[in-house]
């Protein structure tokens, strides 16, 4: 493992005071709140879990593909052959982008080092990365930050705080435990600033990104993250960019966005998230079948109308929908993924308008589906209901008019004091969803 000295001195420099756990008194500056309203009207990201686990694609296992160290019980030594098989010749940044921009998404989280420990851009305080280590010997993190200015999407980078490599990720966590060959010894400390200081490597060499996507922390938990320090490098180092932390707790100070794993805000299906919804932009993500990194027999592809249903489940909870993709290890998308983003782009095109730059609408969260709101402009998207008749309750708002917005046909309706009853005709329902624009008075 290499150490750029003038490096990590200048590193040394930037850390601010060392607070115990977060950043305390944090006071986002007037950029960072206009990059949180930008990410609630955005709306729509795509998650990209890529590594050098991808060439051994799960193994042959249904489970989550990444995590095939662990899983397998690789040592490092083992696992350190990896990158010599990684050599993705068919990554083209340009096609990426635009395949997100097709789809109607308007940014990309990427990850940047996962708990494997390899860094997928050129470090300079470790050679376990991209550049050093494959036969492939380019930064596609660089690649990918130049080509998403290119066509105006903003980048953010996923970083586990996770490590099964680092000898310094000591004690261990809950993961990683007693096949990796490590020594039982290491210094916490020197892995905070070995962490910190690629952080300052991803902050300081890419151009300005849109924010870190922290996972990893729920190793740990009760370690001693110095979050405070963490936090106040990332807003010294980029004021604008935001922070969150997948570690299914509530939000610390210095975060400024709140993600939910495989679940909907406050649904907590996975038992993870716990019930607190703060008021911070919110985000889901969500693999589209059954694996965030490729996993060759993992063929549970989520249909496009259940992805564009998330979508919309997503936006009437305020929330915005990270979608992953895991790139095979020749760089290109997995075809079954491709169709489903053009696919979630087609619809999209025809109703983004209900999705785009909305927020929660004042009809909460039912069975039949949600509502988005933009000023006057009410949609209920009406996602699950065979009845003709829809009673939507309670209803105590004047309205102007009530449309089907796929062709703003009227639809009938009677307001009283028991609610909105809307006549839907077979002949106007959508087999995905049925949008009902509502002007408020």
């Amino acid at each position: 493992m290499k150490i750029n000295k003038s490096f990590l001195v200048l590193f040394s420099v930037l850390l601010l005071s060392n607070s115990l756990g977060a950043q305390e008194g944090y006071k986002p500056t007037q950029e960072n709140l206009e990059n949180r309203q930008w990410f609630q009207d955005a709306k729509f990201g795509m998650f990209v879990h890529w590594g050098v686990y991808s060439v051994l694609g799960g193994g042959g296992d249904p489970g989550i593909a990444e995590w095939i160290m662990q899983n397998k019980k690789i040592p490092i030594k083992q696992y350190e052959k990896l990158p010599s098989f990684f050599n993705p010749v068919d990554f083209d940044a340009a096609e990426w982008v635009r395949m997100v921009k097709d789809a109607g998404m308007k940014y990309i989280t990427i990850t940047t080092k996962h708990h494997d420990g390899f860094a997928m851009y050129d470090s300079k305080i470790s050679d376990y990365n991209i550049v050093d280590k494959t036969p492939y010997g380019k930064d596609i993190i660089r690649m990918l930050a130049e080509e998403c200015r290119k066509q105006d999407i903003k980048l953010f980078f996923y970083y586990s705080q996770l490590d099964w490599h680092h000898p310094d990720y000591y004690p261990r966590g809950r993961t990683g435990q007693g096949f990796t060959g490590r020594d039982e010894s290491g210094d916490w400390d020197a892995y905070l600033d070995y962490m910190n200081g690629q952080l300052t490597e991803l902050l300081t060499d890419y151009g300005p990104i849109g924010g870190i996507w922290f996972d990893g922390m729920w190793d740990k938990k009760d370690a001693d993250w110095k979050l405070g320090t963490t936090y106040q490098l990332i807003h010294k180092l980029q004021p604008g960019a935001l922070i969150g932390s997948n570690h299914h707790v509530k939000p610390y100070p210095g975060e400024d966005f709140q993600m939910f794993e495989q679940d909907l805000p406050g649904e907590n299906t996975t038992g993870w998230q716990g019930s607190h919804i703060s008021q911070l932009p919110l985000e889901m993500c969500l693999t589209i079948n059954g694996s965030w990194g490729f996993n060759l027999m993992d063929q549970n592809h989520k249909s496009p109308k259940e992805l564009v249903h998330m979508l919309v489940k997503s936006a009437g909870r305020n929330a915005n929908l990270l979608l992953n993709v895991g790139p095979m290890p020749n760089g290109q998308i997995q075809p079954e993924h491709k169709a489903s983003l053009k696919a979630m782009g087609d619809w999209i095109a025809e109703n983004g308008e209900t999705i785009y730059g909305t927020r929660r609408g004042i009809i909460a969260a039912e069975d039949w589906g949600v509502s988005t709101q933009k000023g006057k402009k009410l949609y209920l998207h009406i996602l699950d209901w065979d009845k003709d008749v829809l009673l939507v309750q309670p209803f105590k708002e004047k309205v102007q008019s009530v449309v089907f917005f796929k062709d703003k046909s009227k639809v009938s309706h009677r307001l009283d004091k028991y609610g909105l009853l809307l006549e839907i005709p077979k002949n106007k329902k959508d087999g995905v969803d049925t949008i009902i624009e509502i002007t408020l008075k």
